[in-house]
């Protein structure tokens, strides 16, 4: 068997966010569930709350596709024509041919780390459509897996991760992804705010917490975007605070809004 994300970046045409939710939530879950190897599907929106604020979000929505195929070349198309029945409903709005569909063969499952509350569900990912420096690879993979996962997943608010490299099966419409593989992480967090001023001050050294990223490793290339989302399907939602397997005391309380 083979873990397989499909993640679908859209938008909805105008007067019709309910109409699509519905769809989504109802027919559109059903039709996933005959799918061979269906795990998950879940929606998302993106967040005011951005790490890297000057990146474009042409996407208002995100929806995760989540598969373990026993053939991924005969059971991935599979899964297009249940995407254009949004498209073909009009639904989708890609009038600035925005709408991306990307399939990625996933490295493993989430990784999660002590802040991960299994009993609770996410309460948003974020996305990286990231690359490696040619050659460096295998250097890319052992930082990603021995440090920078298992840093990023401990800041406050962030429980898990995985990894996946950009599939050659891909459904339509196939258009240009700026990244080879897909770094996915979850959020458990009523603040987000407060989870990506701290990823940024870990990483600059500077959190209240004393931790401080490691260096970033030369491997990873800066070709790489980053993007948001909070839950936006679903009967169950993160219940309030901060997942955290430390002492948040440490932060002042004008940490993520500083006074003034």
């Amino acid at each position: 068997m083979s873990l397989y994300t499909t993640i679908h970046l859209h938008n909805v045409a105008a007067g019709r966010a309910e109409d699509y939710a519905r769809w989504f939530d109802g027919a559109h879950q059903q039709d996933l569930a005959r799918l061979r190897g269906f795990r998950s599907a879940d929606r998302y929106e993106v967040t005011p709350q951005q790490i890297m604020p000057d990146i474009p979000q042409p996407w208002r929505f995100l929806s995760v596709y989540e598969f373990d195929y026993a053939a991924p070349e005969i059971d991935l198309p599979a899964l297009a024509p249940l995407l254009a029945q949004a498209r073909d409903a009009g639904l989708i709005d890609d009038s600035d041919e925005s709408e991306r569909i990307h399939s990625y063969a996933m490295y493993s499952d989430w990784v999660a780390s002590p802040n991960h509350r299994a009993d609770q569900p996410f309460s948003g990912v974020s996305i990286i459509l990231a690359n490696f420096v040619a050659g460096r690879e295998a250097e890319y993979h052992h930082w990603y897996d021995t440090v920078h996962g298992p840093e990023v997943t401990r800041v406050p608010g962030k429980v898990a991760m995985k990894r996946g490299r950009l599939s050659p099966l891909q459904v339509e419409p196939r258009r240009y992804c700026p990244g080879s593989d897909l770094v996915f992480c979850a959020q458990q967090t009523d603040d987000l705010l407060f989870t990506v001023k701290d990823f940024s001050a870990r990483a600059r050294g500077v959190s209240p917490s004393g931790v401080a990223f490691q260096p970033r490793s030369s491997a990873g290339s800066f070709a790489r975007t980053v993007h948001y989302f909070a839950r936006a399907s679903g009967t169950r939602f993160w219940p309030g605070g901060i997942a955290y397997d430390g002492d948040l005391s440490v932060y002042p309380a004008d940490f993520a809004r500083p006074a003034g």
